[in-house]
């Protein structure tokens, strides 16, 4: 049983403050609730916004200002990476490609120029904390849910382009967050439904997951997001997040760390499934980490409150040491002093065309047969896999709104698992078909739709707008790695150009 709390006549007491300190709790609406305003007053610093928070720029804005309207030294996370995992441009697609897009074309001053205009946005609405960017090594193409977050496969390239964006965002006053540490790229399991494990030997991860996080460190990222992974060569028998060999001896001790250690969401399943919610949070900070995610589903007052308690209850039990969760809740008020100093430090002048500038250079277009040029209007087939949560179902994709405008009379349809190419050619009723793909690779029914669209109309355009790991095909191929909406824009553009 949870033992009651003691508070001052003045308000909770040390212990209280700090507990609530380390939280970031996500919330519902597009407002700030008043639940949330009345915590910060009693020593929450930190809270997360998602999609769901998210209608304009000039909402977000105003958003924030009646949280800060309580508590100045706010810390406002949200999880933007761009590209395929917006929270910014939910509603419409970012405005910006994402990391494999900006690795595909190998430029750290493009890289560095994307998150600087990025994190102009990001301040511009009172955002100051940034869950971004992945530095996870793409080691298996496979992977369920990192695939186009990662800048590539090449441990150096992820290292050069993790470095160059941490530059550019924390260049506007906003804290980068690199993830996922010790690196999520080699799993076959999404940590949103289950325990990733990764089965390497400690040499390999040394000399491939660790280096981007070097170079992070490197660069001066403010924090660093623990992984809900299990990497038995580090710790056979914690993931990540709970793990004091992975948080507290490798990054604090060997790597030499000192900024902000956040969990990713602590209600993923590979923590809340397997530990429960509250205990994993207690594991968490006892491990190193500093700072909760939660949230990412709906998160409500009782939600801050259960967490809350259980943190003040594993002091007084003497399962968490009291001088580990005042260093945890002192390192989160740091970091809000460092936004609050580096948010006075200037304008950044605005680079709007940016993301489309560097979308356009990512595009790889193959031409593997001849095809007349497009100049009518054509029918988009968009095959749509499952998406995985961290993408979320709410952000549009593809290229047929592009195409809708640049050829009128463009028409399309979206289709899905066995018998999708023959319903697509039915629906392209004898017009000019440009089917666009997402991971091919990794989903055999899209792979066989391609097969009867091309068997049937050999001057089918194909626009992969995933990993590009399948071989090119179709008259003209088109790939974008990632599917941002400028992506889209940029291929529609190379689909009509021919």
């Amino acid at each position: 049983m949870t033992p009651p709390m003691t508070t001052l006549a003045t308000g909770p007491d040390t212990l209280t403050r700090d507990a609530l300190a380390v939280l970031q709790p996500g919330f519902d609406g597009t407002t700030a609730p008043e639940w949330v305003r009345r915590r910060l007053g009693e020593g929450l610093a930190s809270v997360a916004l998602f999609g769901r928070n998210v209608v304009t720029e000039q909402q977000v804005t105003a958003l924030t200002g009646q949280l800060r309207a309580e508590r100045d030294d706010l810390l406002v996370a949200i999880d933007e990476e761009s590209g395929d995992v917006t929270r910014l441009d939910v509603r419409t697609g970012s405005s910006f490609p994402g990391n494999h897009a900006l690795g595909a074309v190998d430029d750290p001053d493009l890289t560095r120029a994307v998150s600087r205009e990025l994190g102009r946005r990001l301040a511009a609405c009172g955002v100051n904390f940034d869950w971004a960017p992945s530095a996870d090594v793409n080691a298996n193409p496979d992977n369920p849910v990192i695939g186009v977050r990662s800048f590539g496969a090449s441990t150096d390239l992820v290292a050069r382009h993790t470095a160059a964006w941490v530059e550019g965002l924390q260049s506007t006053g906003v804290a980068a967050c690199t993830k996922h540490f010790p690196g999520h790229g080699d799993t076959n399991v999404d940590s949103h439904h289950a325990v990733p494990r990764i089965d390497v030997d400690a040499d390999t991860l040394y000399e491939r997951e660790l280096p981007p996080f070097r170079a992070a460190i490197a660069a001066g990222t403010r924090a660093i997001m623990s992984a809900h992974i299990l990497v038995p060569a580090l710790d056979p028998d914690r993931p990540g997040t709970l793990s004091s060999r992975i948080l507290t001896d490798l990054l604090r001790g060997e790597l030499g760390y000192q900024g902000l250690i956040v969990t990713d969401g602590m209600e993923m399943r590979a923590i809340s499934g397997t530990y429960g919610l509250e205990h994993g949070v207690v594991l968490a900070i006892a491990a190193g980490a500093d700072a909760i995610c939660v949230g990412g589903g709906l998160c409500d007052e009782g939600t801050v409150l259960g967490l809350r308690d259980a943190l003040v209850a594993a002091v007084r039990s003497g399962e968490l040491p009291e001088e580990r969760l005042a260093d945890a809740a002192a390192r989160v008020r740091d970091l809000a002093r460092w936004t609050a100093r580096a948010r006075s430090g200037g304008d950044t002048a605005a680079q709007p065309e940016i993301g489309l500038v560097a979308a356009r250079r990512a595009l790889r277009v193959t031409r593997t047969g001849a095809a007349a040029p497009l100049d009518t209007p054509v029918y988009v087939a968009q095959f749509e896999p499952e998406r995985n949560i961290a993408v979320g179902d709410q952000t549009p994709w593809g290229v047929a709104a592009e195409l809708e405008r640049l050829l009128p009379g463009t028409t399309a349809g979206s289709f899905t698992g066995d018998g999708a190419g023959t319903d697509a050619l039915t629906a392209a009723d004898g017009r000019r078909i440009v089917a666009v793909v997402r991971d091919e690779h990794r989903h055999p029914w899209m792979g066989s739709a391609l097969d009867t669209l091309i068997a049937a109309r050999s001057d089918t355009v194909v626009v992969e707008m995933g990993l590009p790991q399948a071989a090119p095909r179709g008259a003209t191929h088109i790939a974008t790695y990632g599917a941002a909406r400028v992506c889209g824009v940029a291929a529609a553009e190379a689909v009509v150009a021919g």
